[in-house]
């Protein structure tokens, strides 16, 4: 299945599409190459142009320099970041009746974040990147993608999502600590009025 497709599915009829990604067969490197990398590159190339072409109102721009380093840093942040969440949710299957399975695993963590990273489109105007919120439909397609992809009972489906997105949020307070240490210090155009 080719993205747009996978993408429109997965948002639009996402009960049906996770028993179709359940009995697919597909790679860590295929996943990542076909999905993850093109989908998750962009809320970091938007920040990129938000930030750096367009700017921020009343503030200015930050330099190309500041800001490729940020989109460089929250595109493997983001790549790994994807990649921790699989883990944790592979370890904790288990612990809710689930049965663990690293690929199944990988692929809820990815096509669960779809709706979060088509929302990073926003941040190419500042102005607009609230819309961003939107992005929280992700959090369903979790819901709907674990007790599916990870075999867990329907009645432990909700306490299975809320641990994971728990671990989800400390993995990405981390991810941005983490990224923090290789931003450098913003370096603000501010634009003159004539």
């Amino acid at each position: 299945m080719n993205i747009v497709e996978r993408v429109k599915n997965i948002l639009l009829k996402p009960k049906e599409e996770w028993p179709v990604i359940a009995g697919e067969t597909t790679s860590t490197a295929e996943l990542y190459t076909n999905y993850i990398i093109p989908l998750a590159a962009i809320p970091a190339v938007s920040m990129f142009i938000g930030w750096s072409v367009v700017g921020l109102p009343f503030v200015g721009r930050i330099s190309m320099t500041t800001g490729l380093t940020m989109m460089v840093t929250q595109f493997v942040m983001a790549l790994i970041g994807v990649f921790v969440l699989s883990l944790v949710i592979d370890f904790l299957a288990p612990n809710f009746g689930g049965e663990k399975n690293a690929s199944q695993a990988l692929k809820v963590a990815a096509y669960s974040m779809t709706a979060a990273w088509l929302a990073g489109i926003f941040q190419i105007l500042p102005m607009l990147g609230i819309l961003g919120i939107v992005g929280l439909y992700s959090l369903y397609l979790l819901y709907l993608g674990l007790p599916v992809l990870m075999k867990v009972p329907a009645d432990k489906a909700v306490a299975y999502t809320v641990v994971v997105i728990i671990a989800g949020i400390v993995i990405w307070v981390l991810v941005g600590a983490v990224s923090a240490v290789f931003m450098p210090t913003p370096q603000i155009t501010i634009p003159r009025f004539r």
